[in-house]
C-alpha cells in the first residue's frame, strides 16, 4: 500500500497471498506510474525486509525516490499506514466473507481519517484545492 501523505489517499496497492518484495514493488510501481513525480519523493516504510532488498533500493534510485524507514518497533513512525490498515480491517475485512480477492477496487473508497484534510473534505478535493 502506498499512501500520498499530502492528500492522504492511496496511490498504489497490490495484493498477494503472502508478503514479499514483489508485492511491495508492485504497489510502489503503481504509485510512480499514477503520480509521475518530477522531483525527489520520500518513500517511508516500516523495517520489513522487502524494503531493504536490493530490488527495492534499485527501483528507488532509478525513480528518484528517497527510502526512509521507521525506527525498529516504533509504529508511531508509520502512523498513517497503521491507521489505514486499522480502518481497512474495521470497514472492509472483519465480519465479512469475500468470494474473491477483489478488494483493491474497494480500497480506494476508504477515507483516511486525518485532520489535515478537514472535516467532510475528501482527499481528492483537498488535493485539488491545494494545487
Amino acid at each position: 500500500m502506498v499512501i500520498d501523505l499530502f492528500a492522504r489517499n492511496v496511490v498504489g496497492w497490490s495484493m498477494e497471498p503472502t508478503l514479499s518484495r514483489e508485492l511491495a514493488l508492485d504497489a510502489l510501481m503503481m504509485a510512480v506510474w499514477r503520480r509521475k513525480p518530477d522531483g525527489e519523493v520520500i518513500v517511508h516504510s516500516d523495517q520489513g525486509s522487502q524494503y531493504g532488498s536490493d530490488d527495492w533500493q534499485r527501483f528507488c534510485r532509478a525513480n528518484n525516490l528517497a527510502p526512509s524507514m521507521s525506527r525498529r518497533g516504533n509504529c508511531w513512525d508509520n502512523a498513517v499506514a497503521e491507521s489505514f490498515f486499522s480502518s481497512l480491517k474495521k470497514e472492509r475485512i472483519r465480519k465479512r466473507i469475500y468470494k474473491t480477492r477483489d478488494l483493491p477496487g474497494r480500497i480506494s473508497t476508504i477515507t483516511l481519517k486525518c485532520s489535515t484534510t478537514g472535516p467532510g473534505v475528501s482527499p481528492e478535493a483537498f488535493e485539488q484545492a491545494s494545487s
